[in-house]
């Protein structure tokens, strides 16, 4: 006896004083925390920045070369500026595709933050799953004790067998191991939570808070982020792909400048020439390459990103659909479940059932109430990937 209530204290103190230690978070909570923390989002922060500095360069302006040189032949000295030529059509393509880029890169930070946001909503929901589970066991656990109680004082009376007390000693005893095995479970949950939102320390910190009630509506995704993202992608090594092809012949410059230094000519003659490059010997054929190899690649990218898509919102619909259906199911089940094990329990007192119906229809009704838990734990994470998917640019997950 002394040995089963020490088992049952057990699994009940293992997570109540970390709990009771530990800062209680609300779902939300825990999303703008994983937000604010997460090191997946400096990855993203740092490509946006790169596309800026991209665009930066793409809009910057040729600068000038001065020139100065000296010889023995009248005049004999040359100023010289020359000044490239930044041709409108080809600067436009080089602007517009570090802008797509960049855009791009917007829609894959925003596509960081929703897989992050949608990472600390599903590990919460886990979390709270974790947490009605273990109040099941441990309700069961003490109902299974009351029950080796009871079975011990029917034997007192002659009413039952010693084989019925010890049948119920083995049960409670199951029981608080499971009751023990989901504490551990819970405990491993919640740090696992932790994990996601930013937190090194070994020691439970945070409680749930939320409960699993049904979950919202789900509205059905169009194009997602990140199929947005591989478009915009596509565009920017398309414009840049065609900025190679007219980038053949290399830029030309105009040239002023003066000389002096003549004997006969004093003062400052005005010099002006035109330079143009000729292709003759490279045609610019490696950034071509490179720039269709970038587009296809891209366009590979895209139609990978879009079959995804489409197979992530096909399957998540199908999870909730399939959820929500088995959670109707389950309650109707919980119904007859608790009526079962009611009848039997006052049936075995009266004497007109055994020990092992009422040890039956307790291990069915909990086996309801835990898939019941089970199951509306998936129709949340279902419908939490859903609302992920369809999220539209600009909008905070």
């Amino acid at each position: 006896m002394q040995f089963r209530i020490a088992l049952l204290a057990a699994c009940v103190m293992r997570v109540v004083p970390c709990a009771a230690q530990a800062t209680s978070m609300s779902r939300a909570d825990a999303v703008r925390t994983a937000l604010a923390h997460a090191a997946r989002l400096a990855v993203a922060r740092a490509d946006t920045a790169v596309a800026s500095a991209q665009i930066a360069t793409a809009r910057a302006i040729p600068n000038p070369t001065l020139s100065a040189s000296y010889s023995k032949s009248i005049p004999t000295y040359h100023y010289a500026i020359d000044l490239p030529l930044d041709f409108p059509w080809i600067r436009s393509l080089r602007i517009r595709s570090a802008e797509l880029g960049l855009n791009a890169a917007d829609m894959r930070y925003q596509l960081a933050r929703a897989t992050v946001a949608l990472d600390a909503d599903t590990t919460y929901t886990r979390a709270v799953a974790a947490r009605e589970r273990l109040v099941l066991s441990r309700r069961t656990a003490l109902e299974a004790d009351s029950l080796l109680h009871m079975v011990e004082r029917r034997r007192e009376a002659g009413d039952a067998s010693e084989m019925d007390v010890e049948l119920a000693r083995v049960t409670a005893g199951q029981q608080a191991n499971i009751a023990k095995g989901d504490s551990l479970v819970l405990v491993s949950t919640l740090l696992d939570l932790q994990g996601v939102l930013g937190m090194t320390s070994e020691r439970l910190e945070v409680a749930v808070t939320d409960s699993l009630g049904s979950p919202s509506g789900a509205v059905v995704p169009g194009k997602t982020l990140s199929e947005i993202a591989a478009g915009l992608s596509v565009e920017s090594t398309t414009l840049a792909a065609r900025l190679q092809r007219r980038a053949i012949w290399p830029q030309p410059s105009i040239t002023f400048g003066f000389e002096t230094g003549d004997p006969d000519q004093p003062g400052l003659l005005p010099t002006f020439g035109v330079g143009i490059g000729l292709p003759l010997f490279d045609r610019n054929r490696g950034a071509i390459a490179q720039a269709e190899a970038e587009r296809a690649r891209a366009v590979a990218e895209a139609t990978l990103a879009q079959v995804e898509a489409r197979n992530q919102i096909a399957h998540s619909i199908r999870e909730r659909e399939i959820a929500l259906a088995r959670v109707e199911r389950d309650r109707l089940l919980i119904t007859s479940a608790n009526r079962v094990e009611s009848m039997s329990l006052t049936a075995y007192r009266e004497g007109a059932q055994t020990l092992i119906n009422v040890l039956e229809a307790r291990r069915a009704a909990r086996e309801v109430l835990a898939q019941y838990v089970d199951d509306l734990a998936s129709a949340w994470i279902a419908t939490a990937e859903l609302r992920i998917l369809a999220l539209q640019p600009g909008r905070q997950p």
